[in-house]
């Protein structure tokens, strides 16, 4: 009972004496569960979930919440069930309970791949109840603070991971004080000798500026008297050590360059007077141009408002001043846990919880179209960050984004399908590069294609979550059709010469042929056809209950190639075939089909090594568009011949792709050109040309002169 005493003194302050009740049996059932467990320092485990729960009463958080952080490590630490927990507290408190719990019954390759997985269970059930999240931050908190017993290893490996993670999730849901204690907590644990330099440095700098801090408090106080402006307080913001570290190491700067600008926050009743304030505030010091932002009108991603302004102080000093109303700065320090500090009705209480549902939106979103548990984790930590910078539709809708975030991001900030068929775009009316990093008040025009579709290089430079997955979704979708697409071609081309059609073999052999290669749809083993991984005539063979003989896989029908639009089907660098030429076709496992000269000495290494992965391929008869191509020309050295041969190449119609000069000797050079032609026969019309010029010994489409 002396555990639950604290505890329950916090609780009786805002609980009826029922709801602490409730509390109490909860607490009786997760000391029972956790008998005998000891903690890292050799306290009982339920030390923890009590701690833990102290923490969320602090923050004003309904009974349910307080029950289910003691019961949170019930399911995951002790044999008790989920079933239990629903039969003894009811379905709500258990399906918190059991997204509070880590994927222990499941194996993973690794350690990265179960936090990434665990994390991704923790945001999907953050998105159905958010005080999962709550919970999961006050839990580690805690655990933070109590980090010193255990093991240095694991401690280094529990700060980082709190850092990239559990904090910039605490500054996004606008839990400032939550936040500040982690990063403190992880600084001191990363770092311990720098953190105390640099506490003691901090100390020694607040004692000295002391009289200057009162100073202009004081004149603060007596500038907004004089106006007539009632305020709640003004304080003296105090920079926290991380915070402080990290800007000295990311932009080298110098203790006292961070130090410098107080920073003073200016506490009123209402919106109304925030504005006089302002005003006040700018007429006693002149206010820095480009230093001012309006989070009231524009607030934060997080739901933070309020003012700021940067003035010219006394001593040619800069000071920066932040005014917000009381519901503001409580929103400012507990964020989304403001929705239960104040009351649910009022809309500065409901704005960060508001702002939160919107960010679970976008996370679930990214979910869907992100299968890896890692590549989730990777654009959600690419998403944790908050939005600083709004850009205006063409129809005056504001859309938040991120720093540095590109005309693509804002496409599919809109919707997808904007994003997919984006083609172009306008930023205040002027078309500019789709890369363009925004700015904040632009208005931006977004033009699309239904025919266009993402470019794969854009993966390099937009900077939103929610972006980056659905472009690689996209790829990912349009390689599973084309495999798909590839597999059914390459399997009807080994069916057919065994008297069969895909779409009459018996259900039974379809059946047995899957459970064989391990696949559960006929979709599924077609991909793994296209991406190269099974053989065609290994399915071929099964599905007509035949054994497989690739002595005869001569007798199948060749895979017709009309042009490069399937990004499965490459061409050869060693040899670059073109239409016209005689090839053969060369299976690679999870990259589909390469296409070779009949006569490429690589290939035909290859197919020595491993002749099941030969495919018979031909041309069509009408081939479409371009294909590369190398031919090698040995000039005698004359001034311009380089100029001459390309003027020939482009009277002949041919593109050039590239060009390599190497000298032979002092009198002949090789310049090697890579060319996109239609077919042979376009070919055989370049080096007719290339061939009028005198200089030109030897053209040759391969290195052999």
């Amino acid at each position: 009972m002396h555990m639950f005493s604290d505890l329950k003194q916090e609780l009786q302050t805002y609980l009826s004496p029922q709801q602490i009740k409730q509390v109490y049996n909860a607490y009786q059932f997760a000391a029972r569960a956790h008998s005998g467990q000891k903690r890292h320092s050799g306290d009982p485990y339920i030390s923890h979930p009590i701690a833990v729960a102290k923490i969320l009463a602090q923050m004003r958080m309904d009974v349910q919440t307080i029950i289910v952080a003691i019961l949170h490590d019930v399911i995951e630490d002790t044999p008790i069930e989920k079933t239990v927990l629903t039969t003894t507290f009811g379905n709500e408190i258990a399906e918190l309970v059991d997204g509070m719990s880590k994927l222990t019954q499941i194996q993973f390759q690794s350690r990265a791949e179960a936090q990434a997985e665990n994390f991704r269970k923790m945001l999907l059930a953050m998105a159905k109840d958010i005080r999962i999240i709550i919970i999961k931050l006050a839990d580690r908190l805690h655990n933070m603070r109590t980090l010193s017993a255990v093991p240095a290893e694991k401690r280094h490996r529990i700060a980082k991971e709190t850092l990239d993670i559990y904090a910039p999730i605490a500054q996004r849901l606008g839990m400032h004080i939550v936040r500040i204690e982690l990063e403190d907590l992880c600084f001191l644990n990363l770092y311990p000798w720098r953190y105390r330099i640099l506490q003691e440095t901090v100390q020694k700098n607040r004692r000295k500026h002391k009289a200057s801090i009162y100073k202009i408090e004081s004149a603060l106080k007596e500038c907004l008297d004089k106006h007539h402006l009632p305020f709640h307080t003004i304080w003296h913001k105090k920079k926290h050590l991380y915070q402080i570290y990290k800007k000295m190491r990311e932009n080298h700067l110098a203790f006292n360059e961070i130090i410098d600008v107080p920073i003073f926050c200016i506490i009123v009743d209402n919106i109304d007077s925030c504005y006089r304030v302002l005003g006040a505030v700018h007429n006693l010091y002149k206010p820095l141009p480009d230093h001012f932002h309006d989070y009231i009108a524009l607030p934060k991603a997080n739901g933070y408002q309020a003012l700021h302004t940067t003035l010219f102080g006394p001593a040619a000093t800069s000071i920066h001043i932040q005014i917000r109303t009381t519901m503001m700065d409580n929103g400012a320090d507990h964020g989304i846990v403001s929705y239960w500090l104040e009351e649910k009705t009022k809309a500065n209480a409901l704005r960060p919880h508001l702002r939160a549902r919107e960010w679970l939106k976008r996370l679930l979103d990214i979910q869907q179209t992100t299968p890896s548990s890692l590549e989730f984790m990777e654009t959600v930590k690419i998403d944790l960050f908050p939005t600083d910078i709004y850009i205006f539709t063409p129809k005056g809708d504001i859309i938040e984004l991120p720093h540095k975030a590109t005309l693509i991001d804002f496409a599919y900030a809109i919707h997808s399908d904007i994003g997919n068929h984006c083609i172009a775009a306008k930023i205040d009316k002027h078309l500019v590069p789709l890369s363009t990093h925004l700015q904040s008040g632009q208005t931006v025009e977004i033009i699309t294609d239904q025919k266009t579709f993402p470019d794969s290089r854009w993966l390099e430079f937009v900077a939103t979550g929610r972006a980056r997955s659905h472009i690689r979704q996209f790829f990912k979708n349009k390689q599973h059709n084309e495999a798909v697409q590839l597999g059914q071609r390459l399997l009807d081309n080994n069916l057919t010469p065994l008297g069969q059609d895909s779409t009459n073999i018996h259900f039974k052999n379809f059946s047995k042929t899957l459970q064989k290669f391990q696949y559960d749809s006929l979709e599924n083993l077609l991909e793994a056809i296209g991406l190269g991984y099974i053989h065609p005539a290994l399915v071929a063979y099964s599905l007509c209950s035949l054994k497989p003989n690739f002595k005869n896989q001569v007798n199948s029908l060749p895979l017709f190639l009309k042009n490069a639009d399937n990004g499965l089907i490459k061409f050869a660098e060693c040899c670059r075939p073109i239409p016209g030429d005689e090839i053969i076709g060369l299976l690679n496992a999870g990259h589909g089909l390469t296409v070779h000269l009949q006569r490429c000495k690589y290939a035909a290494r290859l197919i020595k090594k491993n002749p099941e992965r030969a495919i018979s391929i031909q041309w069509e008869k009408q081939t479409n568009g371009f294909f590369k191509t190398d031919i090698y020309i040995e000039t005698i050295n004359q001034h311009g011949v380089l100029a001459l041969l390309t003027h020939n190449i482009a009277k002949a119609d041919a593109n050039i792709e590239n060009i390599k000069v190497e000298s032979r000797d002092r009198k002949h050079s090789i310049i090697h050109f890579t060319l996109s032609v239609f077919n042979r026969k376009h070919l055989a019309k370049v080096i007719r040309f290339l061939r009028t010029i005198q200089c030109i010994i030897k053209i040759s489409r391969h290195l052999s002169l």
